[in-house]
């Protein structure tokens, strides 16, 4: 689908909704256990220089990941957040 895209390819500010996760089975599992599931809305909060971890908002908890942990979490129609 064109409008899919990877959660680390959101710019800052910019949402979507998680289409699905493709990652081994324990980081998968713990991904879920933090919220990322699909039907979940995420916002990209920042990204730390020379590819550092992500800051991401789902709902009102901040979770940060590494760029490798990011790669396998896919989204669709991502949009620029409202303030």
């Amino acid at each position: 689908m064109k409008d899919r895209r990877l959660l680390t390819h959101l710019a800052p500010g910019h949402e979507g909704v998680i289409a699905g996760v493709d990652a081994p089975e324990g980081l998968r599992k713990r991904l879920a256990a933090l919220g990322f599931r699909a039907g979940r809305t995420v916002r990209l909060v920042r990204q730390a220089a020379l590819a550092g971890p992500l800051q991401v908002r789902l709902g009102s908890t901040d979770v940060a990941l590494r760029p490798q942990e990011a790669e396998g979490i896919h989204l669709r129609a991502a949009v620029p957040a409202t303030p």
